[in-house]
């Protein structure tokens, strides 16, 4: 049962003031977010927002791969640069690689400005690990979009079977949009030499008619602590009834298991959910297995999605605040890419997310504590193999 109103306005205020005092970033408020959830409604959304563009349009992707999905957004991109409209793309040079020839030359000749951030041979096999996991579009400085998806045939689709991957974006106006903005411009002047803005920059004052408080969380590739991980620890130990987590790939360090288990152990009803049979990336699974044991001996609830793969990365906590973004609860998000996420204190969406959470779960299979500790010996020692290569997952 979530507190009353009254309650909730003070640990909203409360919670809003951690955030910003700690990250150093302020809030804003009067932002609009709707959520899309798989391809069938987030591919429609941000190819209808890149036609409507009469100034700018911005976009970064980590996983730009394959399939029609692929082409729709070249062909979208490029008549827009045709037409006149600023078009920027930025591709991360190790998740973009599969991008087909064609179509970078199809909007290179229409205009479009593409950029690589950190191709790896161009690289220090040190700066080769950290990657731009961002997935941001910007139009017109006015709408934003962010999330976890990738522009490839494996998100399109509504979660229906193992080829349609399970995933959930943001399409958000308001003052919020400027952060966004910015984690476009910083990792576009590394791989840019030209000016952050030109003519066709408007920067627009924003309507303030939604509900949404955000904040906009920006973690950047470096050694030491991230400002990602002071979001999910803040959020964490605020927590006092509630916390469910949906993340691709989960596989933290000891600080977060602990951390997770201390909420537990303050009466905090724990749920995480993650992938099950269907997952791109075993060897990060089996990195997290190896906390499942610690977990649920701690009252958290483990839960393996099964008609295909989890890709979103969604918390929500006590009903009043919600993170969405492009991190994963793993050390490559927290510890060694660029990654962005949006702190966002409204109750109704966080409502939405949850009511997303709950249609998953019924989809999903729980971790049996008593037969999880009676795992195969087999399990056990893939579990340990993976240890030395965590920090890199």
């Amino acid at each position: 049962m979530l507190l009353p109103q009254t309650a909730g306005d003070e640990r909203v205020q409360r919670l809003r003031r951690r955030l910003e005092r700690l990250i150093g970033v302020a809030a804003t408020e009067g932002n609009t977010l709707s959520v899309l959830r798989n391809g069938d409604e987030i591919f429609p959304a941000m190819l209808a927002a890149i036609r409507q563009a009469r100034h700018t349009v911005d976009m970064m992707t980590f996983v730009y791969w394959r399939g029609q999905i692929a082409h729709d957004f070249a062909t979208a991109l490029a008549e827009k640069a045709a037409e006149g409209v600023r078009v920027r793309l930025l591709l991360d040079g190790f998740g973009g690689r599969l991008i087909e020839q064609n179509l970078l030359d199809a909007m290179d000749r229409a205009g479009v400005h593409i950029a690589w951030f950190r191709k790896p041979l161009w690289l220090s096999p040190f700066k080769q690990n950290h990657r731009c996991h961002r997935k941001v579009l910007v139009v017109d400085a006015e709408t934003a979009f962010t999330g976890g998806v990738g522009i490839a045939e494996e998100w399109c689709g509504n979660a229906s079977g193992p080829g349609e991957w399970r995933d959930t974006h943001v399409q958000l106006t308001g003052p919020a949009v400027d952060g966004l903005a910015a984690a476009f411009a910083q990792n576009w002047a590394e791989c840019h030499d030209g000016a952050l803005f030109d003519d066709h920059d408007q920067f627009p004052e924003h309507p303030q008619d939604g509900t949404s408080v955000v904040q906009v969380v920006r973690g950047s590739a470096s050694v030491g602590w991230q400002d990602m991980q002071t979001l999910l620890r803040v959020v964490i130990a605020s927590a006092q009834e509630r916390l469910r987590l949906a993340t691709a790939y989960f596989a933290p360090d000891r600080y977060f298991i602990d951390l997770l288990c201390q909420a537990a152990g303050r009466g905090v009803e724990i749920d995480i959910l993650l992938p099950g049979p269907h997952t791109d990336k075993r060897v990060c699974q089996l990195a997290g297995q190896r906390f499942y044991q610690d977990l649920t001996a701690c009252g958290v609830r483990l839960w393996h999605y099964q008609p295909t793969m989890m890709h979103a990365k969604v918390l929500t906590m006590d009903g009043i605040a919600s993170l969405v973004g492009s991190t994963n609860i793993n050390r490559r998000s927290l510890d060694h890419d660029e990654e962005v996420m949006l702190a966002v204190l409204d109750a109704g969406l966080t409502e939405q997310l949850d009511a997303h959470f709950d249609e998953d779960l019924e989809q999903s299979v729980p971790i049996d504590p008593a037969r999880w500790r009676r795992r195969p010996t087999l399990q056990r020692v893939q579990e340990a193999a993976v240890v030395p290569i965590r920090r890199f997952l």
